[in-house]
């Protein structure tokens, strides 16, 4: 299930044929494109992602739009980084 808002709202659902024949639905992953950011912010200690997103975005759920647009496809990839570079408000 895909809840409206989500990373995966607009992603494009596959059938994949398994090797016993059962058939199953699966999304394609959201590939990171070009960085669009307002400015960068510098993470203080182990400040999770989702307190950045609420402070910036006003969305501690949307974490995923840092990802996103710091190409960085999982966030745990991205909690690595001392710089978080900020989306565009509304992107």
């Amino acid at each position: 299930m895909v809840f409206p808002g989500s990373r995966y709202s607009n992603s494009n659902i596959y059938a994949i044929a398994g090797p016993n024949g059962t058939t199953v639905s699966v999304l394609a992953p959201p590939l990171p494109g070009a960085a669009v950011v307002q400015g960068y912010y510098r993470r203080g200690g182990a400040q999770r992602l989702d307190v950045i997103a609420n402070a910036f975005l006003q969305d501690a759920t949307a974490f995923w739009r840092l990802c996103d647009a710091n190409n960085s496809v999982v966030p745990d990839a991205l909690a690595a980084r001392a710089l978080i570079g900020v989306p565009i408000t509304g992107k």
